[in-house]
């Protein structure tokens, strides 16, 4: 660089400047002192020239003496800094925005262990790959990364090439490059290590219920009822304490659990063996103890674990029982409910909710029935008893319904050719809105979902909900109900229905084309009788028989046209038996009510031998409809969940967002092979 070209900035230039300036005032003093005395003046004059005389011959003199320690200093300065960060003791290095190597420190080479012909960091560390890096967009970017069985924090950053000179340049950037990167890296094992600690001995607030408590005791001779809750105390007492956690019994058959995080993940691995082990608690009792048990994760305070973990029991009876909950801050998990809980004979709670909705109804002056999307029969049926309730309670009632499938075309003909009832009985999901008022109540049945009812804005909208279903609940099931009414031990939301109608109007009568509705929807879920019946099913059927339910009629309103008889044959013949006891298959989706048919053929193949579970699919609406079918030897509901769907033990369904059946097909295949590789069924 020439000497012309040197210029001095700052607070250095105005230091050498400070002559010139003394010079300006000792003349402003010399004009002042001639005013007072001339001859004073003329000897200050003289004294004044020989001052600048001086000062000038050092200022020039010495500006080049100046000039050149200063850059003597700058070059030891910049190799002093060069030194500093070579020597480094943190990973430090200079990239390219592709990824080349530029430059590293001292330990980044150690750490890496680089090599001459390593020229892309890629190489080097396969986390930091070119998606990794800062793009003009992103000045920043850090991330968490394990290389050589150590925890790193990345950190890189953006760097401009303009404004690095020639001399303050480690290395060499072509000129057509905008930016390089900056690789910072931090050591931060013991760090995450202390975390894990600290996260492994936070506690964890925890409920255990008894389900059927009241059942076991009654079915053992009274004087070894206290030894039978022994045991149990016993089984529950020496699985927590194994992981050195603390029990506490509140009531009988409720216990509360405080256990440490790290011993949870025990829990999990061996996937709450407590489960099983309670249920081989025998001393002559008829029935299985079975246990629900509810953990809150994942908060930041204990009264917050402890809400969670009530959250969590609660959807864990709701589900049935027999399985462990756990709710944390990112959502739900489940585990057990493998088996088929026993229907309770008591209609206690049948009588409870009876009697909540039908004070709630009373209080408004409509109803508003809805079940889920794609109606089918039990959805219907359910939805016209609670019409039936709301009329016989002197209230207008409405039934939000869209889409007329042929399964239910002809219940629904019936009711909508029936000059006895009201025009406006059904409406479809935008016709309703302009019913909505402040004092409406709308009544949810068959489904516990919002996004899957026939109009989820109708929920938003109105003040009072009521939820009647007997699907195993899930966990974004519909979360602002005034009363939640769900009852997975029942075989259908017609059977929930037909039970509630007896105790909210005493001796109602039913007339016969809406006993048919009901008797047809607990017919159809049960397969005619077959599947998921109980005391409480029969005794139902019991009831909308007397009120003039006609079986030969329900009978022929549900049977198959040629066509649909034939795709139906169709999909059973193309089944694949997958892992030998697995029938996998598909329907095409160009007849009517295709997702009907998949359910109808899903059911005939469960009477092939050797066949535990059948999954049949078919296209409708842009998607794929998966329905999910088995006797008692294993779970779909749990499959059905996996591919986020839902719905019972032996009866469930999903949907996939396309329309590639080999896809599904394979998703499908997939996880059938994790669930029994890691023992979920």
């Amino acid at each position: 660089m020439k000497k012309n070209n040197i210029r001095l900035k700052g607070q250095l230039r105005l230091y050498m400047q400070w002559p010139i300036v003394m010079s300006v005032l000792l003349i402003a003093m010399n004009i002042w002192i001639y005013m007072v005395d001339k001859k004073a003046g003329a000897i200050m004059t003289v004294c004044i020239i020989i001052y600048m005389i001086v000062a000038s011959v050092f200022y020039f003199y010495n500006r080049s003496l100046v000039f050149a320690d200063l850059v003597e200093f700058a070059a030891r300065y910049g190799i002093v800094q060069n030194t500093l960060l070579k020597e480094l003791s943190v990973p430090y290095a200079i990239l390219l925005e592709d990824g080349r190597i530029l430059w590293m420190n001292d330990s980044f080479t150690e750490l890496t262990q680089r090599k001459k012909n390593d020229k892309y960091i890629t190489k080097l560390i396969p986390d930091l790959d070119t998606k990794t890096l800062p793009s003009k967009q992103a000045d920043q970017v850090e991330k968490e990364i394990t290389y050589k069985d150590r925890d790193y924090h990345v950190e890189l950053r953006k760097v401009s090439v303009e404004g690095f000179s020639e001399t303050e340049q480690l290395f060499d950037i072509s000129e057509e490059k905008e930016f390089f990167v900056a690789v910072y890296m931090r050591d931060v094992t013991e760090l995450n290590a202390y975390i894990r600690e600290n996260e492994d001995q936070r506690f964890i607030a925890g409920l255990i219920y008894i389900d059927n408590y009241d059942e076991i005791m009654a079915s053992v001779e009274e004087v070894r009822q206290s030894l039978l809750v022994a045991l149990i105390d016993r089984k529950i007492n020496k699985y927590i304490g194994d992981v050195d956690g603390v029990v506490k019994k509140l009531e009988k058959d409720k216990y509360f659990i405080v256990i440490k995080k790290k011993s949870f993940k025990q829990l999990q691995e061996d996937k709450f063996a407590l489960l099983e082990e309670v249920k081989e608690v025998n001393i002559g009792n008829t029935s299985a103890p079975t246990l629900s048990i509810g953990l809150g994760l994942n908060t930041s305070t204990y009264a917050q674990s402890y809400n969670y973990a009530r959250v969590a029991i609660d959807l864990a009876l709701a589900r049935g029982g027999d399985q462990a909950v756990i709710k944390d801050c990112n959502g739900i998990t489940y585990f057990g409910g493998k088996k088929e809980q026993m229907a309770k004979n008591t209609r206690v709670k049948a009588r409870v909710k009876a009697e909540a909705l039908r004070e709630f109804i009373i209080a408004k002056d409509q109803v508003i029935v809805m079940g889920h999307n794609i109606s089918d029969a039990d959805s219907l049926g359910a939805c016209i008893g609670i019409y039936r309730a709301a009329t016989e309670l002197e209230k207008k009632a409405h039934i939000v319904i869209n889409e007329i499938t042929s399964s239910i075309r002809p219940l629904y003909d019936e009711i909508a050719k029936n000059p006895a009832y009201e025009k406006d009985l059904f409406l479809t999901s935008k016709e309703v809105e302009e019913y909505v008022t402040d004092n409406t109540m709308v009544v949810v049945v068959d489904c516990n979902k919002a996004m899957m009812t026939e109009c989820p804005p109708l929920l938003k909208k109105a003040k009072t909900i009521a939820v009647l279903d007997h699907h195993r609940q899930s966990s974004n099931m519909i979360d602002n109900a005034v009363l939640s009414y769900i009852e997975p031990y029942s075989s259908s939301a017609c059977e929930m229905v037909a039970e509630i109608l007896q105790y909210i109007v005493e001796d109602i009568k039913l007339p016969s084309v809406e006993a048919e509705c009901l008797y047809a929807g607990i017919m159809i879920d049960t397969r005619n009788f077959m599947n998921r019946t109980g005391v409480r099913t029969f005794e139902a059927a019991a009831f909308l028989r007397r009120c003039g339910a006609n079986i030969t009629r329900v009978r022929k309103m549900f049977r198959d046209d040629m066509e649909s008889y034939r795709a139906k044959a169709e999909a059973v013949r193309m089944a694949e038996v997958y892992r030998k006891e697995f029938a996998i298959s598909f329907c095409p989706g160009d007849i009517d009510s295709p997702t009907v048919l998949a359910a109808q053929a899903a059911n005939e193949l469960l009477d092939i031998n050797g066949i535990k579970a059948s999954f049949v699919m078919t296209e409708y609406n842009e998607k794929i409809y998966l329905s999910c079918r088995s006797i008692d030897e294993l779970n779909v509901q749990l499959i059905a969940e996996k591919l986020g769907g839902g719905g019972h033990i032996n009866a469930a369904g999903a949907q996939f967002p396309y329309t590639d059946m080999q896809k599904a097909i394979r998703v499908l295949k997939k996880t059938i092979d994790t669930m029994m590789e890691e023992g979920d069924i």
